[in-house]
């Protein structure tokens, strides 16, 4: 059958291929079709419009006036605020990405040892801080400038500090505070993914892996556990990526817009700014093309990471 398959391609050519392909699956065409043009919708096209307008001056009311790369140029030679915003971003996304995913693939692991019904439990538990709308106000709380914000109160009461620490308005504590908050809330979809895929794995392989030499945890969990989840790790590595590069919400919900001194400003700070504030559609799209630019080399880099796992 394969190889009438090959001779009916091969006197054919490709277009004429691929739509008697596509005539003869037509059915999940159809199913498919509406995700597709959402998808292409609201995902593609915003895209492929970011970057067209990018590389114009726009303001949303006069039509679109094509500078070529003056934006980029601007952007990396006139703007010091972009280069203190990549900065930020790159070490808030170097800490909390890989921090973040590594915790969520070790607690998982914890908790799919766990009996099934304390397993439901405990997964609440640590799945609660990512979906709770209340999480800023308790760190707010936590770590509020005036003596009685628990931690002030606590050092004040200790004799650790004679005066309250402005903790969300000092340079030296906006960025480690939102990195703490943000690794605290981080147990998200991925967590949820990763306790999926482990609970989708054949226990057989493990006593395959025990006959085949495989002498402790560590050894199953490189050369039989991981492996087994792949897509479940690329999907998490993707949302870890997404989150820590996203990460602005952050900070302007416990530090204000701007952070002080800049301190905690990132490259989605500068692109509400000058999206959101000065309507500068022009330039905070080459800000977004920047920032996605970012993105898709890390996916690519995590990718290439993960494909040695188990090797």
């Amino acid at each position: 059958m394969s190889k009438k398959k090959a001779v009916i391609r091969s006197d054919m050519t490709r277009a004429q291929w691929t739509w008697k392909e596509m005539k003869r699956n037509k059915v999940a065409y159809a199913m498919v079709a509406p995700y597709m043009l959402i998808f292409t919708l609201f995902t593609v096209v915003p895209v492929v419009l970011s970057i067209v307008i990018s590389f114009t001056n726009f303001n949303l009311l006069e039509i679109p006036d094509f500078v070529f790369l003056d934006n980029y140029i601007r952007l990396f030679l006139d703007d010091d605020i972009f280069i203190i915003a990549c900065k930020n971003t790159l070490i808030f996304a170097i800490i909390v990405g890989p921090c973040s995913y590594l915790m969520s693939l070790m607690v998982a692991w914890f908790i799919n040892e766990l009996p099934p019904k304390i397993r439901a439990v405990v997964t609440l538990i640590f799945y609660a801080p990512s979906i709770s709308g209340q999480v800023y106000l308790i760190w707010g709380t936590l770590f509020s400038g005036d003596s009685y914000g628990w931690v002030n109160g606590t050092l004040l009461d200790l004799g650790l500090i004679t005066t309250e620490i402005q903790w969300f308005k000092d340079a030296d504590y906006v960025m480690p505070l939102c990195i703490v908050v943000a690794l605290w809330t981080s147990l998200g979809t991925s967590f949820l993914s990763f306790i999926a895929g482990l609970q989708g794995i054949d226990r057989s392989m493990y006593e395959a892996g025990a006959v085949d030499g495989v002498r402790n945890r560590w050894q199953e969990l490189w050369y039989i556990t991981l492996p087994s989840m792949k897509p479940q790790l690329m999907f998490g590595a993707v949302m870890a990526i997404t989150s820590s590069f996203g990460f602005g919400g952050v900070v302007t919900a416990l530090c204000g817009f701007p952070s002080v001194d800049y301190a905690a400003h990132t490259i989605m700070h500068h692109l509400d700014d000058y999206g959101g504030e000065r309507f500068e559609v022009g330039y905070s799209s080459a800000i977004a093309v920047v920032l996605f630019a970012i993105m898709i080399g890390a996916n690519m880099l995590v990718k290439k990471m993960l494909s040695k796992v188990g090797q």
